[in-house]
């Protein structure tokens, strides 16, 4: 016998990178899909009523800068507001389940459109840490600098290997 996968079933190796962008979309996805389903489930309901229960029940210190924070923008929030947020949050969810099935089957679309993706938040997530440097702020801003250049590596090293493998063409 030999230790040679058969046929009917190939042992591919994944790109290691490509499948720890993969997780990491998928969860980002996971945490909006969270997130539509808290909007959706405040829609009739005193946000900052509920949250304020929530707060209470989880033995938050109700003058935490932070929980005093989120109550106060809490009472913002009317059903049309938490109908967009929803809305939103599961396109964002749909589009990192489409990126992290992609890029874990190592498809060349998906590479693209995540780099394309990646790149249009740099400028936006530099802003924030240029208002405000936060631990998370600068931590998400160098995951998403590793991301956008190991994908632009990957990407350009393919067409790299493209042109090199093209017939030679003779005058």
């Amino acid at each position: 016998m030999t230790d040679s996968p058969s046929p009917l079933s190939p042992q591919r190796r994944h790109d290691k990178g490509l499948v720890l962008i993969a997780a990491y979309k998928l969860l980002q996805a996971l945490l909006f899909v969270a997130l539509g389903v808290g909007a959706v489930k405040l829609l009739h309901q005193d946000a900052a009523d509920v949250l304020g229960r929530v707060a209470d029940h989880l033995h938050f210190n109700s003058e935490w800068r932070l929980v005093d924070f989120i109550l106060d923008k809490a009472s913002l929030l009317n059903d049309p507001l938490l109908r967009r947020i929803g809305l939103a949050a599961f396109a964002y969810a749909a589009l990192g389940i489409l990126e992290g099935t992609g890029l874990y089957l190592e498809k060349a679309w998906a590479e693209y459109l995540t780099l394309a993706i990646t790149a249009s938040f740099l400028p936006w997530e530099i802003l924030e840490i240029l208002r405000r440097v936060t631990w998370f702020r600068a931590g998400l801003l160098m995951v998403n600098v590793l991301v956008f250049f190991y994908l632009l590596n990957l990407v350009t090293e393919r067409q790299r290997g493209k042109k090199e493998s093209l017939p030679m063409e003779e005058n």
